[in-house]
C-alpha cells in the first residue's frame, strides 16, 4: 500500500505548486529570512554549514550577511555581485558584473527557480513534506538548457502562502547545496545599506 501511495504521489502534477510559488513571487517586493546553508563537496568530506540573514529587493538586489562565519557577505547591488569572505580569503573581495539579462536569475537563489518555472524546467512532483510544522510540496526541477551551474534542484513550496522554504541544488561541479529559510518576512522593507558594499581601504578588488 505504501509503495502504491508513493507511486501515485510521483504521478501528481507539479504544475499547481509551481504556479502557486510563481504567483506568490510576483507579489514580493522585499523579502528577508534567516538562512542555514549546507554545502557538501565529495572531494573535501565533512559538510560546511553557514548561517545568517538573507535579503532581497526586486528586481536586482540581493544580499546574504553571514553570522557564521561572521563578517562574510554576498551583495548584489543591481550592477555588481560582491563576494567578500574574510573567513577564507582575507584582504580581498571578488566583484562580478551582473548581466543585464540573466537566464539563471543572477545571484538570487529564490527567483531563478520560481520565475517562469514551466518554461525553464522539466518538473516532477516528488512528495508532500513538512518544514517547521508547515505543509509543503516538494518539486524536482531539471533545467531545459545546459548553461546553468546546476543539473537539478528540489524546492519545498509552502502549501498555504506559496513561499519557497528550502532549496536543494545539485551543482555541475559535483557539489551539493542546501538552503533552508526560516522567519520569512515579505514586503516589510529591507534596510538599503544591506545592498551596498563599499570595499574597506586596503582591500584588493578582484574583477571577474
Amino acid at each position: 500500500m505504501l509503495l502504491l501511495l508513493l507511486a501515485l504521489q510521483n504521478l501528481q502534477d507539479p504544475g499547481p505548486a509551481l504556479d502557486r510559488a510563481s504567483a506568490t513571487y510576483q507579489t514580493i517586493r522585499t523579502l528577508s529570512a534567516e538562512f542555514t546553508q549546507i554545502i557538501t563537496n565529495p572531494m573535501i568530506g565533512a559538510p560546511d554549514t553557514t548561517r545568517g540573514k538573507l535579503y532581497q529587493m526586486r528586481p536586482s538586489r540581493f544580499a546574504m550577511r553571514f553570522t557564521h562565519p561572521r563578517g562574510d557577505r554576498i551583495v548584489a547591488d543591481g550592477r555588481h555581485l560582491w563576494l567578500y569572505t574574510p573567513s577564507t580569503t582575507p584582504g580581498q573581495v571578488i566583484r562580478t558584473t551582473i548581466p543585464a539579462a540573466s537566464t539563471s536569475g543572477g545571484p538570487n537563489f529564490i527567483g531563478q527557480f520560481v520565475e517562469r518555472p514551466r518554461e525553464r524546467y522539466r518538473a516532477r512532483y516528488v512528495r508532500s513534506d513538512s518544514l517547521a510544522g508547515r505543509a509543503t510540496d516538494v518539486v524536482e526541477l531539471v533545467p531545459k538548457t545546459d548553461d546553468l551551474p546546476y543539473s537539478k534542484a528540489m524546492v519545498w513550496i509552502d502549501r498555504e502562502d506559496g513561499l519557497v522554504r528550502r532549496i536543494d541544488i545539485e551543482e555541475t561541479s559535483g557539489q551539493h547545496r542546501t538552503l533552508l529559510l526560516a522567519k520569512l518576512a515579505v514586503n516589510r522593507g529591507v534596510p538599503g545599506r544591506e545592498f551596498i558594499f563599499s570595499p574597506p581601504a586596503g582591500l584588493r578588488v578582484v574583477n571577474q
